[in-house]
């Protein structure tokens, strides 16, 4: 799957390596909102390219997800700071 990075040169490899970590910090600094979201320009970092068919939940399953998501941030990060923003389109 990754043979593509055997035909890379050395300098190549660095900058392909700086290009996903840089897009690893951005995933990892998302905060508030942002934590919660179809991250297709992610995925799109990989060399084959995919169009994944998505298994989407019915709501009342889907919003069970997101409250199990939530409480398992009270116990992963109890000390993160909380807020009170509402999502903004």
């Amino acid at each position: 799957m990754d043979k593509d990075l055997e035909s890379l040169s050395h300098e190549a490899l660095i900058t392909e390596i700086i290009r996903l970590r840089s897009a690893i910090r951005q995933h990892r600094d998302a905060s508030g909102h942002d934590l919660c979201w179809y991250q297709p320009n992610l995925w799109s970092l990989l060399p084959e390219k995919h169009d994944p068919v998505l298994d989407v939940p019915s709501w009342p399953q889907f919003m069970h997800g997101c409250v199990k998501y939530r409480q398992s941030l009270d116990t992963q990060q109890p000390d993160a700071p909380r807020n009170n923003r509402e999502y903004q389109e």
